[in-house]
Protein backbone atom coordinates (compact mmCIF):
# COMPACT_ATOMS: atom_id res chain seq x y z
CA UNK A 1 0.00 0.00 0.00
CA UNK A 2 1.45 3.32 -1.05
CA UNK A 3 1.55 6.53 0.94
CA UNK A 4 -0.71 8.06 -1.71
CA UNK A 5 -3.43 5.47 -1.17
CA UNK A 6 -3.24 5.92 2.59
CA UNK A 7 -3.52 9.68 2.22
CA UNK A 8 -6.51 9.26 -0.10
CA UNK A 9 -8.33 7.13 2.43
CA UNK A 10 -7.62 9.66 5.17
CA UNK A 11 -8.94 12.40 2.84
CA UNK A 12 -12.08 10.31 2.40
CA UNK A 13 -12.61 10.36 6.18
CA UNK A 14 -12.12 14.10 6.34
CA UNK A 15 -14.96 14.52 3.85
CA UNK A 16 -17.55 12.66 5.86
CA UNK A 17 -16.58 9.01 5.77
CA UNK A 18 -18.87 6.31 4.53
CA UNK A 19 -21.66 8.81 3.85
CA UNK A 20 -19.79 9.95 0.74
CA UNK A 21 -19.43 6.50 -0.77
CA UNK A 22 -22.64 7.00 -2.70
CA UNK A 23 -21.34 9.95 -4.73
CA UNK A 24 -22.74 10.02 -8.24
CA UNK A 25 -20.85 7.89 -10.73
CA UNK A 26 -19.94 8.91 -14.24
CA UNK A 27 -22.34 7.46 -16.75
CA UNK A 28 -25.23 7.22 -14.31
CA UNK A 29 -28.54 6.07 -15.77
CA UNK A 30 -31.12 8.79 -15.34
CA UNK A 31 -33.88 7.72 -17.72
CA UNK A 32 -36.95 5.81 -16.64
CA UNK A 33 -39.72 4.04 -18.51
CA UNK A 34 -39.02 1.23 -20.95
CA UNK A 35 -39.39 -2.51 -20.58
CA UNK A 36 -42.46 -3.90 -18.88
CA UNK A 37 -42.16 -5.38 -15.41
CA UNK A 38 -42.63 -8.87 -14.13
CA UNK A 39 -45.74 -9.13 -11.98
CA UNK A 40 -46.88 -11.56 -9.33
CA UNK A 41 -50.65 -12.09 -9.46
CA UNK A 42 -51.13 -10.73 -5.95
CA UNK A 43 -50.38 -7.22 -7.25
CA UNK A 44 -52.27 -7.31 -10.57
CA UNK A 45 -55.82 -6.65 -9.34
CA UNK A 46 -55.48 -4.33 -6.34
CA UNK A 47 -57.84 -5.14 -3.50
CA UNK A 48 -57.18 -1.86 -1.69
CA UNK A 49 -58.43 1.67 -2.41
CA UNK A 50 -56.25 3.81 -4.71
CA UNK A 51 -54.39 6.79 -3.29
CA UNK A 52 -52.89 9.82 -5.01
CA UNK A 53 -51.29 12.43 -2.79
CA UNK A 54 -49.43 15.54 -4.00
CA UNK A 55 -46.00 16.39 -2.60
CA UNK A 56 -44.68 19.89 -1.86
CA UNK A 57 -42.14 19.73 -4.72
CA UNK A 58 -44.77 18.90 -7.32
CA UNK A 59 -44.29 15.15 -7.20
CA UNK A 60 -46.92 12.57 -6.34
CA UNK A 61 -47.32 9.56 -4.11
CA UNK A 62 -49.51 6.93 -5.76
CA UNK A 63 -50.62 3.38 -5.07
CA UNK A 64 -53.10 1.32 -3.11
CA UNK A 65 -53.43 1.12 0.67
CA UNK A 66 -55.79 -0.82 2.93
CA UNK A 67 -57.75 1.68 5.06
CA UNK A 68 -56.25 0.42 8.33
CA UNK A 69 -52.78 1.22 6.97
CA UNK A 70 -53.36 4.97 6.61
CA UNK A 71 -50.59 5.59 9.21
CA UNK A 72 -48.14 3.85 6.89
CA UNK A 73 -49.18 6.08 3.98
CA UNK A 74 -48.77 9.10 6.26
CA UNK A 75 -45.25 7.99 7.22
CA UNK A 76 -44.29 7.41 3.58
CA UNK A 77 -45.50 10.91 2.61
CA UNK A 78 -43.72 12.40 5.63
CA UNK A 79 -40.42 11.04 4.33
CA UNK A 80 -40.80 13.23 1.24
CA UNK A 81 -42.10 16.22 3.15
CA UNK A 82 -39.75 16.14 6.14
CA UNK A 83 -36.81 13.84 5.39
CA UNK A 84 -35.76 14.78 1.84
CA UNK A 85 -36.85 11.57 0.15
CA UNK A 86 -36.44 11.89 -3.64
CA UNK A 87 -37.83 8.66 -5.10
CA UNK A 88 -38.99 5.56 -3.27
CA UNK A 89 -41.40 2.65 -3.12
CA UNK A 90 -42.94 0.72 -0.24
CA UNK A 91 -44.81 -2.58 -0.20
CA UNK A 92 -46.25 -4.65 2.65
CA UNK A 93 -48.15 -7.93 2.64
CA UNK A 94 -50.00 -9.71 5.46
CA UNK A 95 -50.84 -13.41 5.03
CA UNK A 96 -49.64 -13.10 1.45
CA UNK A 97 -52.10 -10.32 0.60
CA UNK A 98 -50.96 -6.76 -0.24
CA UNK A 99 -51.96 -4.11 2.28
CA UNK A 100 -49.58 -1.37 1.07
CA UNK A 101 -48.28 -0.70 -2.46
CA UNK A 102 -46.85 2.81 -2.77
CA UNK A 103 -44.43 4.66 -5.00
CA UNK A 104 -43.64 8.32 -5.34
CA UNK A 105 -41.33 11.24 -5.93
CA UNK A 106 -38.94 11.51 -8.85
CA UNK A 107 -36.66 9.07 -10.64
CA UNK A 108 -34.05 11.49 -12.04
CA UNK A 109 -32.31 11.38 -8.67
CA UNK A 110 -29.11 13.14 -9.67
CA UNK A 111 -30.74 16.15 -11.35
CA UNK A 112 -30.33 19.54 -9.68
CA UNK A 113 -34.12 19.74 -9.60
CA UNK A 114 -35.58 16.25 -10.07
CA UNK A 115 -38.67 16.39 -12.24
CA UNK A 116 -39.31 12.98 -13.85
CA UNK A 117 -42.21 11.33 -11.98
CA UNK A 118 -41.44 8.02 -10.29
CA UNK A 119 -43.35 5.36 -12.21
CA UNK A 120 -45.00 2.31 -10.68
CA UNK A 121 -42.44 -0.12 -12.12
CA UNK A 122 -39.25 1.89 -11.63
CA UNK A 123 -36.43 0.06 -9.88
CA UNK A 124 -33.05 0.82 -8.36
CA UNK A 125 -30.02 -0.72 -6.74
CA UNK A 126 -30.81 -2.11 -3.27
CA UNK A 127 -27.22 -2.87 -2.19
CA UNK A 128 -27.09 -5.48 0.60
CA UNK A 129 -30.77 -6.37 0.35
CA UNK A 130 -29.25 -8.54 -2.40
CA UNK A 131 -27.69 -10.75 0.28
CA UNK A 132 -31.14 -12.00 1.24
CA UNK A 133 -31.74 -13.13 -2.33
CA UNK A 134 -28.31 -14.76 -2.50
CA UNK A 135 -28.85 -16.55 0.81
CA UNK A 136 -32.23 -17.81 -0.38
CA UNK A 137 -30.57 -19.48 -3.38
CA UNK A 138 -28.17 -21.32 -1.07
CA UNK A 139 -31.02 -22.38 1.22
CA UNK A 140 -32.95 -23.80 -1.72
CA UNK A 141 -29.96 -26.01 -2.57
CA UNK A 142 -29.63 -27.07 1.07
CA UNK A 143 -33.31 -27.98 1.22
CA UNK A 144 -32.92 -30.00 -1.98
CA UNK A 145 -30.04 -31.97 -0.47
CA UNK A 146 -27.48 -30.60 -2.93
CA UNK A 147 -25.62 -28.48 -0.38
CA UNK A 148 -24.80 -29.44 3.22
CA UNK A 149 -24.45 -26.66 5.80
CA UNK A 150 -21.93 -28.62 7.83
CA UNK A 151 -19.67 -29.82 5.05
CA UNK A 152 -16.42 -28.00 4.45
CA UNK A 153 -16.61 -25.43 1.68
CA UNK A 154 -13.59 -27.14 0.11
CA UNK A 155 -15.70 -30.29 -0.42
CA UNK A 156 -17.50 -28.38 -3.16
CA UNK A 157 -14.70 -25.95 -4.00
CA UNK A 158 -11.31 -27.71 -3.59
CA UNK A 159 -9.18 -24.65 -4.38
CA UNK A 160 -10.68 -22.93 -1.33
CA UNK A 161 -8.84 -25.18 1.15
CA UNK A 162 -5.49 -23.37 1.20
CA UNK A 163 -4.21 -21.01 3.91
CA UNK A 164 -6.17 -22.54 6.76
CA UNK A 165 -9.55 -22.39 5.08
CA UNK A 166 -10.00 -26.16 4.96
CA UNK A 167 -11.90 -25.92 8.29
CA UNK A 168 -14.50 -23.43 6.98
CA UNK A 169 -17.97 -24.89 6.59
CA UNK A 170 -20.88 -23.71 4.46
CA UNK A 171 -22.61 -22.67 7.67
CA UNK A 172 -19.67 -20.41 8.60
CA UNK A 173 -19.91 -18.63 5.23
CA UNK A 174 -23.61 -17.97 5.64
CA UNK A 175 -23.26 -16.73 9.22
CA UNK A 176 -20.41 -14.29 8.43
CA UNK A 177 -17.97 -16.31 10.55
CA UNK A 178 -15.44 -17.41 7.92
CA UNK A 179 -12.95 -14.61 8.61
CA UNK A 180 -13.00 -13.49 4.96
CA UNK A 181 -14.74 -10.16 5.49
CA UNK A 182 -12.47 -8.33 3.01
CA UNK A 183 -9.61 -8.93 0.60
CA UNK A 184 -6.50 -7.35 2.17
CA UNK A 185 -4.62 -4.54 0.43
CA UNK A 186 -1.67 -6.93 0.06
CA UNK A 187 -3.77 -8.51 -2.72
CA UNK A 188 -4.90 -5.50 -4.78
CA UNK A 189 -8.13 -6.08 -6.68
CA UNK A 190 -7.71 -4.99 -10.28
CA UNK A 191 -9.90 -2.11 -11.50
CA UNK A 192 -13.30 -3.47 -12.48
CA UNK A 193 -12.60 -6.82 -10.86
CA UNK A 194 -16.03 -6.60 -9.19
CA UNK A 195 -17.61 -7.44 -12.56
CA UNK A 196 -15.93 -10.88 -12.73
CA UNK A 197 -17.24 -13.31 -10.07
CA UNK A 198 -14.70 -15.96 -11.09
CA UNK A 199 -11.83 -13.54 -10.55
CA UNK A 200 -13.17 -12.36 -7.19
CA UNK A 201 -13.84 -15.87 -5.90
CA UNK A 202 -10.35 -16.86 -7.04
CA UNK A 203 -8.84 -14.06 -4.96
CA UNK A 204 -10.84 -15.18 -1.95
CA UNK A 205 -9.71 -18.79 -2.41
CA UNK A 206 -6.13 -17.53 -2.05
CA UNK A 207 -6.84 -15.23 0.93
CA UNK A 208 -5.80 -15.92 4.52
CA UNK A 209 -8.66 -15.36 6.99
CA UNK A 210 -8.52 -12.24 9.17
CA UNK A 211 -9.44 -14.34 12.23
CA UNK A 212 -9.63 -18.03 13.09
CA UNK A 213 -12.72 -19.26 11.20
CA UNK A 214 -15.68 -20.04 13.39
CA UNK A 215 -14.39 -18.23 16.48
CA UNK A 216 -16.04 -14.87 15.77
CA UNK A 217 -18.21 -13.19 13.19
CA UNK A 218 -17.90 -9.97 11.22
CA UNK A 219 -20.00 -8.61 8.39
CA UNK A 220 -18.75 -9.82 4.99
CA UNK A 221 -20.04 -6.73 3.19
CA UNK A 222 -18.91 -7.54 -0.36
CA UNK A 223 -17.19 -10.92 -0.07
CA UNK A 224 -20.34 -12.73 1.12
CA UNK A 225 -21.74 -12.64 -2.40
CA UNK A 226 -18.69 -13.98 -4.20
CA UNK A 227 -18.23 -16.73 -1.61
CA UNK A 228 -21.84 -17.93 -1.55
CA UNK A 229 -22.24 -17.30 -5.28
CA UNK A 230 -19.30 -19.59 -6.05
CA UNK A 231 -20.84 -22.35 -3.92
CA UNK A 232 -24.16 -22.00 -5.75
CA UNK A 233 -22.36 -22.24 -9.09
CA UNK A 234 -20.26 -25.24 -8.05
CA UNK A 235 -23.33 -27.14 -6.88
CA UNK A 236 -25.97 -26.09 -9.43
CA UNK A 237 -23.86 -25.33 -12.49
CA UNK A 238 -25.53 -21.92 -12.74
CA UNK A 239 -24.19 -18.50 -11.83
CA UNK A 240 -25.88 -16.95 -8.82
CA UNK A 241 -27.73 -14.40 -10.95
CA UNK A 242 -28.98 -17.07 -13.35
CA UNK A 243 -30.05 -19.39 -10.53
CA UNK A 244 -31.97 -16.57 -8.84
CA UNK A 245 -33.63 -15.51 -12.09
CA UNK A 246 -34.77 -19.05 -12.96
CA UNK A 247 -35.72 -20.41 -9.58
CA UNK A 248 -36.90 -17.36 -7.61
CA UNK A 249 -37.61 -14.23 -9.66
CA UNK A 250 -39.32 -15.88 -12.64
CA UNK A 251 -41.57 -18.24 -10.63
CA UNK A 252 -42.60 -15.40 -8.30
CA UNK A 253 -42.99 -12.93 -11.18
CA UNK A 254 -40.87 -10.23 -9.56
CA UNK A 255 -38.79 -7.35 -10.87
CA UNK A 256 -35.56 -8.43 -9.18
CA UNK A 257 -32.25 -9.05 -10.92
CA UNK A 258 -28.68 -9.84 -9.94
CA UNK A 259 -27.28 -8.85 -13.31
CA UNK A 260 -29.83 -6.53 -14.92
CA UNK A 261 -30.97 -7.21 -18.52
CA UNK A 262 -30.44 -4.53 -21.15
CA UNK A 263 -34.19 -4.06 -21.60
CA UNK A 264 -34.65 -3.15 -17.93
CA UNK A 265 -31.91 -0.52 -17.74
CA UNK A 266 -34.16 2.40 -18.79
CA UNK A 267 -36.25 1.79 -15.67
CA UNK A 268 -33.29 1.96 -13.26
CA UNK A 269 -33.11 5.14 -11.18
CA UNK A 270 -29.57 6.06 -10.02
CA UNK A 271 -28.44 6.25 -6.40
CA UNK A 272 -27.46 9.52 -4.72
CA UNK A 273 -24.84 9.90 -2.00
CA UNK A 274 -25.66 10.34 1.64
CA UNK A 275 -24.62 13.80 2.75
CA UNK A 276 -25.25 13.42 6.48
CA UNK A 277 -22.51 12.31 8.85
CA UNK A 278 -23.38 10.28 11.94
CA UNK A 279 -22.11 11.54 15.31
CA UNK A 280 -20.70 8.04 15.99
CA UNK A 281 -19.45 5.93 13.07
CA UNK A 282 -17.28 3.03 14.30
CA UNK A 283 -16.31 1.93 10.78
CA UNK A 284 -15.12 5.41 9.78
CA UNK A 285 -13.25 5.66 13.05
CA UNK A 286 -11.52 2.34 12.39
CA UNK A 287 -10.44 3.48 8.92
CA UNK A 288 -9.12 6.74 10.36
CA UNK A 289 -7.05 4.84 12.94
CA UNK A 290 -5.69 2.35 10.42
CA UNK A 291 -6.06 2.91 6.65
CA UNK A 292 -4.89 -0.68 6.09
CA UNK A 293 -7.62 -2.09 8.33
CA UNK A 294 -10.14 -4.74 7.39
CA UNK A 295 -12.80 -2.02 7.35
CA UNK A 296 -10.79 0.06 4.86
CA UNK A 297 -10.20 -3.00 2.68
CA UNK A 298 -13.93 -3.78 2.57
CA UNK A 299 -14.62 -0.36 1.06
CA UNK A 300 -11.49 0.39 -0.92
CA UNK A 301 -10.12 -2.93 -2.20
CA UNK A 302 -13.01 -3.97 -4.41
CA UNK A 303 -11.70 -2.78 -7.76
CA UNK A 304 -13.20 0.70 -7.53
CA UNK A 305 -16.86 -0.29 -7.23
CA UNK A 306 -17.30 2.05 -4.27
CA UNK A 307 -14.80 4.59 -5.62
CA UNK A 308 -12.68 6.95 -3.54
CA UNK A 309 -14.42 10.34 -3.24
CA UNK A 310 -13.85 12.97 -4.36
CA UNK A 311 -11.30 11.93 -6.99
CA UNK A 312 -12.58 8.54 -8.15
CA UNK A 313 -16.35 8.15 -8.42
CA UNK A 314 -18.00 4.82 -7.61
CA UNK A 315 -19.01 2.52 -10.42
CA UNK A 316 -22.28 1.16 -9.13
CA UNK A 317 -24.54 3.48 -11.15
CA UNK A 318 -22.88 2.53 -14.43
CA UNK A 319 -24.31 0.19 -17.02
CA UNK A 320 -21.37 -2.18 -16.58
CA UNK A 321 -22.09 -2.51 -12.87
CA UNK A 322 -25.85 -2.87 -13.20
CA UNK A 323 -25.39 -5.67 -15.73
CA UNK A 324 -22.71 -7.46 -13.68
CA UNK A 325 -23.54 -10.17 -11.16
CA UNK A 326 -22.51 -8.73 -7.78
CA UNK A 327 -24.31 -11.11 -5.41
CA UNK A 328 -23.71 -9.21 -2.16
CA UNK A 329 -24.75 -5.74 -3.23
CA UNK A 330 -25.67 -5.43 -6.91
CA UNK A 331 -29.33 -6.44 -6.91
CA UNK A 332 -31.85 -4.21 -8.70
CA UNK A 333 -35.51 -4.24 -7.67
CA UNK A 334 -38.26 -2.22 -6.03
CA UNK A 335 -40.39 -2.59 -2.91
CA UNK A 336 -42.77 -5.08 -4.51
CA UNK A 337 -39.84 -7.28 -5.51
CA UNK A 338 -38.55 -7.37 -1.94
CA UNK A 339 -41.97 -7.77 -0.31
CA UNK A 340 -43.01 -10.56 -2.68
CA UNK A 341 -39.85 -12.59 -2.10
CA UNK A 342 -40.21 -12.25 1.66
CA UNK A 343 -43.97 -12.93 1.53
CA UNK A 344 -43.13 -16.50 0.57
CA UNK A 345 -40.75 -16.76 3.54
CA UNK A 346 -43.28 -15.21 5.93
CA UNK A 347 -45.88 -17.80 4.94
CA UNK A 348 -44.16 -21.16 5.20
CA UNK A 349 -42.00 -20.96 2.07
CA UNK A 350 -44.72 -20.55 -0.54
CA UNK A 351 -46.77 -17.78 -2.13
CA UNK A 352 -49.73 -18.02 -4.47
CA UNK A 353 -48.95 -21.61 -5.43
CA UNK A 354 -45.19 -21.10 -5.87
CA UNK A 355 -43.13 -23.01 -3.30
CA UNK A 356 -39.53 -21.96 -2.75
CA UNK A 357 -38.75 -23.97 0.39
CA UNK A 358 -40.41 -26.71 2.45
CA UNK A 359 -42.47 -25.39 5.33
CA UNK A 360 -40.36 -27.09 8.02
CA UNK A 361 -37.15 -25.71 6.50
CA UNK A 362 -38.57 -22.20 6.23
CA UNK A 363 -39.54 -22.27 9.91
CA UNK A 364 -35.88 -22.10 11.00
CA UNK A 365 -34.65 -19.38 8.62
CA UNK A 366 -34.92 -16.66 11.27
CA UNK A 367 -32.87 -18.52 13.90
CA UNK A 368 -29.89 -16.41 15.01
CA UNK A 369 -26.58 -18.20 14.50
CA UNK A 370 -24.11 -15.39 15.22
CA UNK A 371 -24.58 -12.64 17.78
CA UNK A 372 -22.16 -10.39 19.63
CA UNK A 373 -22.23 -7.03 21.39
CA UNK A 374 -19.29 -5.94 19.19
CA UNK A 375 -18.75 -7.82 15.93
CA UNK A 376 -15.48 -7.72 14.00
CA UNK A 377 -16.36 -5.59 10.94
CA UNK A 378 -19.15 -3.15 11.84
CA UNK A 379 -17.83 -2.87 15.42
CA UNK A 380 -21.40 -2.79 16.71
CA UNK A 381 -23.91 -5.26 18.08
CA UNK A 382 -25.22 -7.56 15.39
CA UNK A 383 -27.44 -10.64 15.05
CA UNK A 384 -27.14 -12.91 12.02
CA UNK A 385 -28.84 -16.09 10.98
CA UNK A 386 -27.70 -17.93 7.88
CA UNK A 387 -27.46 -15.10 5.37
CA UNK A 388 -30.25 -13.03 6.93
CA UNK A 389 -30.05 -10.69 9.90
CA UNK A 390 -32.53 -10.18 12.69
CA UNK A 391 -33.36 -6.99 14.50
CA UNK A 392 -30.34 -5.05 15.75
CA UNK A 393 -30.47 -2.35 18.40
CA UNK A 394 -27.51 0.04 18.56
CA UNK A 395 -29.55 3.09 19.53
CA UNK A 396 -27.72 3.70 22.81
CA UNK A 397 -24.20 3.38 21.40
CA UNK A 398 -24.39 4.59 17.81
CA UNK A 399 -27.69 6.12 16.62
CA UNK A 400 -28.41 5.43 12.94
CA UNK A 401 -27.03 1.89 13.08
CA UNK A 402 -30.11 -0.09 14.10
CA UNK A 403 -32.99 -2.02 12.61
CA UNK A 404 -35.79 -2.39 15.13
CA UNK A 405 -37.98 -5.27 13.92
CA UNK A 406 -40.18 -7.95 15.45
CA UNK A 407 -38.43 -10.56 17.61
CA UNK A 408 -38.82 -13.30 14.97
CA UNK A 409 -38.30 -11.11 11.90
CA UNK A 410 -35.43 -11.71 9.50
CA UNK A 411 -34.25 -10.19 6.24
CA UNK A 412 -31.59 -7.74 5.10
CA UNK A 413 -31.06 -4.00 4.97
CA UNK A 414 -29.13 -2.30 2.18
CA UNK A 415 -26.45 0.42 2.26
CA UNK A 416 -28.23 3.75 2.44
CA UNK A 417 -31.37 2.48 4.12
CA UNK A 418 -33.36 0.07 1.91
CA UNK A 419 -34.89 -3.00 3.58
CA UNK A 420 -36.65 -6.27 2.90
CA UNK A 421 -37.78 -8.67 5.61
CA UNK A 422 -40.24 -11.33 6.69
CA UNK A 423 -41.99 -11.56 10.04
CA UNK A 424 -43.43 -15.09 10.24
CA UNK A 425 -45.09 -14.36 13.60
CA UNK A 426 -47.22 -11.69 11.92
CA UNK A 427 -47.18 -13.41 8.49
CA UNK A 428 -46.00 -10.01 7.25
CA UNK A 429 -43.49 -9.07 4.58
CA UNK A 430 -41.97 -5.64 4.00
CA UNK A 431 -40.05 -3.99 1.17
CA UNK A 432 -38.70 -0.45 1.04
CA UNK A 433 -36.44 0.92 -1.68
CA UNK A 434 -35.16 4.47 -2.12
CA UNK A 435 -32.56 6.36 -4.16
CA UNK A 436 -31.21 8.99 -1.77
CA UNK A 437 -28.84 7.14 0.50
CA UNK A 438 -28.72 7.91 4.19
CA UNK A 439 -25.85 7.43 6.64
CA UNK A 440 -25.16 4.42 8.82
CA UNK A 441 -24.91 0.68 8.39
CA UNK A 442 -28.59 -0.22 8.79
CA UNK A 443 -31.79 1.90 8.76
CA UNK A 444 -32.04 5.65 8.95
CA UNK A 445 -35.14 7.45 10.14
CA UNK A 446 -36.98 7.06 6.83
CA UNK A 447 -36.99 3.27 6.73
CA UNK A 448 -37.40 2.87 10.48
CA UNK A 449 -40.39 5.22 10.52
CA UNK A 450 -42.11 2.99 7.95
CA UNK A 451 -41.33 -0.18 9.90
CA UNK A 452 -42.62 1.48 13.07
CA UNK A 453 -45.86 2.50 11.36
CA UNK A 454 -46.49 -1.04 10.08
CA UNK A 455 -45.93 -2.57 13.52
CA UNK A 456 -48.20 0.06 15.03
CA UNK A 457 -51.03 -1.01 12.73
CA UNK A 458 -50.33 -4.65 13.65
CA UNK A 459 -50.93 -3.77 17.29
CA UNK A 460 -47.37 -3.78 18.57
CA UNK A 461 -47.00 -1.22 21.34
CA UNK A 462 -43.34 -1.10 22.42
CA UNK A 463 -39.84 -1.25 20.95
CA UNK A 464 -38.22 -0.25 24.22
CA UNK A 465 -36.08 -3.36 24.51
CA UNK A 466 -34.94 -3.57 20.91
CA UNK A 467 -37.88 -5.35 19.26
CA UNK A 468 -41.44 -4.44 18.36
CA UNK A 469 -43.72 -6.36 20.73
Amino acid sequence: MTDTSTASRRHFLSRGGAALLGAAAAGALNACGGASAGENPIWIAPVNPPVVQPLPDGGLVSGHVAPAYQPVLDAFVANFRDRREIGASLAVTVKGVPVVDLWGGHSDTLAVRPSVPWARDDVSLVFSCTKGATALCAHMLVAQGQLDLDKWVAYYWPEFAEKGKDVITVRMLLQHAAGLAAIPFSTPVRPGGWADPDYMSGLLAATTPWWEPGTAHGYHGMTFGWLVGELVKRVSGLSLGTFFARHVAAPLGIDFWIGTPEAVLPRVAPMMAATEVLPVDPVAQAIARDPASMQAAMFFNVGGWLGLPPDTPPAYNTKASLQAEIPAAGGVTNARGLATMYAALANGGALNGVRLLPEDYTAQLGMIQSAAPIERMALLASRFGLGFHGGMDNRARAPGNSAILGPQAFGHAGFGGSLGFADPQAQMSFGYQMTRMGPGTLLNDRGQSLVDAVYGVLGRTSNRYGFWV
